[in-house]
């Protein structure tokens, strides 16, 4: 008799976890206190001792890091329940012959570093959330729930499908989810081109008007998280001409979606009568929006010139480099960061363990740029930054908080590590993955408590 879905979904978490191998981080010069995590926060604090280097990484005076994992996989978005277990979205890597999943990390005598790890999950995705019992994973053509009702490490039962048939093919395919507590659960679309071109990525080819990827992609859908069994036609199309919005966070201190686009590619290589090579390094500028219903953002038809400060018909639709044509009704950034930096996650910090400055601030962990260091004055990515907000938004320029990821070649193919996904912990610190390695980090304050309530 076949075995059931329950024992076969089973059979493969125990299979997974048994190929997993995640190495402790060893060494350590600093101690800070945290809670044990395992099943529930405890009141009795355990030291955790830093790694003697912070796990390679740059950080700013009074924090220290912790490697928790080291080859995992593809290592992407991150998720932490609020016992103190972490869920990784691990992506399939085709070329190697490696499916991924779900990575399970638990640490169970409050070391800082999990005692226990299982893989689980029918396959390899992006997008992982935690909302009140729920786990959302998105491989890239749907999105699935997992329900966590007690102690357990992983799920008792197969996943429910949440939605299903998305659109997986062409440039962008990864899925962001994120639930908004109100039993909705926002989707990140990717764009399938770079620009919607005839001929994607092939110079002088001009964009397709109207670009017909906008009705299916490029755009944030909104789902009822808790139905099963949905289509894209089921879910609200709630905002549109977004190129690819890896980077979604809903900010607590006023419910509203934001993310960071990842601009287009390819002006100078594609319109080399309009644009030279150090145009193509440092535009367009990558956008930070808030996202709201019914609102255009621009793509393929604009990009967003920093030195103009202001949105430019883009080549493909007739442009030159300064003409606003159509862009000018196009909704702004309300802040920009370095061009093709690739912004992959973000984070509105609400712990209280890293000074008061941080309060409510952003973290955007930036993939990298593909172009050399030296034609970007602001560096090539690679890291995590922080930006103070306050109730009007953005408050001044953002920082550089985590570096040190790329090493010595800050390129694709030559960095050590790509920073990707950004959690919180339930104790205040954040952890920090990556997909080219496979590390986790976890990051921690262990200032003066002067510093930790000053400015």
């Amino acid at each position: 008799m076949p075995a059931s879905p329950d024992t076969f979904f089973l059979f493969r978490s125990l299979v997974l976890s048994l190929s997993v191998g995640v190495a402790l981080s060893l060494g350590a010069v600093t101690a800070v206190r945290a809670a044990p995590q395992g099943n529930k926060p405890q009141a009795a604090p355990e030291a955790i001792a830093c790694d003697a280097d912070n796990g390679g990484l740059t950080l700013p005076d009074g924090f220290c890091a912790i490697v928790v994992a080291r080859g995992v996989g593809k290592a992407r978005h991150v998720a932490v329940r609020p016992n103190g277990d972490v869920y990784v979205a691990i992506d399939n890597d085709p070329a190697n012959g490696v499916t991924g999943g779900i990575l399970a990390l638990r640490d169970i005598d409050g070391d800082g570093r999990p005692d226990e790890q299982q893989l689980f999950g029918p396959t390899g995705g992006n997008g992982i959330a935690w909302s009140d019992g729920d786990l959302f994973f998105s491989p890239n053509d749907r999105v699935l729930r997992y329900h966590l009702a007690g102690k357990e490490l992983v799920p008792k039962h197969g996943p429910t499908t949440i939605v299903s048939g998305l659109p997986a093919n062409g440039d962008h395919p990864r899925k962001t989810v994120v639930p908004d507590g109100e039993g909705n659960i926002y989707v990140n679309f990717g764009s399938a081109s770079n620009a919607c071109q005839v001929a994607n990525r092939e110079p002088f080819s001009p964009g397709v008007d109207p670009c017909p990827e906008l009705p299916i992609r490029a755009g944030v859908w909104l789902f009822d998280a808790k139905k099963a069994d949905q289509t894209q036609a089921d879910g609200i199309h709630f905002a549109t001409e977004l190129r690819n919005m890896n980077a979604l966070a809903i900010n607590p201190a006023d419910s509203l979606l934001y993310g960071a686009q990842n601009g287009r590619d390819q002006l100078f290589e594609n319109w080399p009568s309009l644009y030279d090579e150090r145009d193509d390094a440092l535009l367009p500028a990558e956008e930070l929006f808030v996202i709201e219903a019914g609102r255009a953002y621009g793509w393929p038809y604009c990009y967003y010139d920093p030195v103009a400060d202001e949105k430019v018909l883009a080549p493909e639709y007739g442009g030159d480099g300064v003409e606003v044509g159509r862009c000018a009704d196009r909704e702004l950034p309300i802040d920009v960061y370095p061009a093709h930096w690739a912004p992959l996650s973000m984070l509105f910090y609400t712990g209280s363990q890293f000074p008061k400055k941080y309060a409510g601030g952003l973290f955007i962990a930036f993939h990298g740029s593909r172009f050399d260091p030296s034609q970007q004055p602001a560096g090539p990515g690679y890291q995590v930054t922080f930006t103070r907000f306050n109730k009007d938004g953005p408050h001044g320029k953002f920082e550089t908080f985590a570096d040190g990821f790329a090493g010595a070649d800050p390129t694709p193919s030559g960095a050590a590590h790509r920073p990707v996904g950004l959690a919180q912990a339930p104790d205040g610190s954040i952890y920090v993955t990556d997909d080219k390695a496979g590390w986790i980090w976890r990051i921690f304050f262990v200032g003066s408590d002067k510093g930790k309530h000053g400015k």
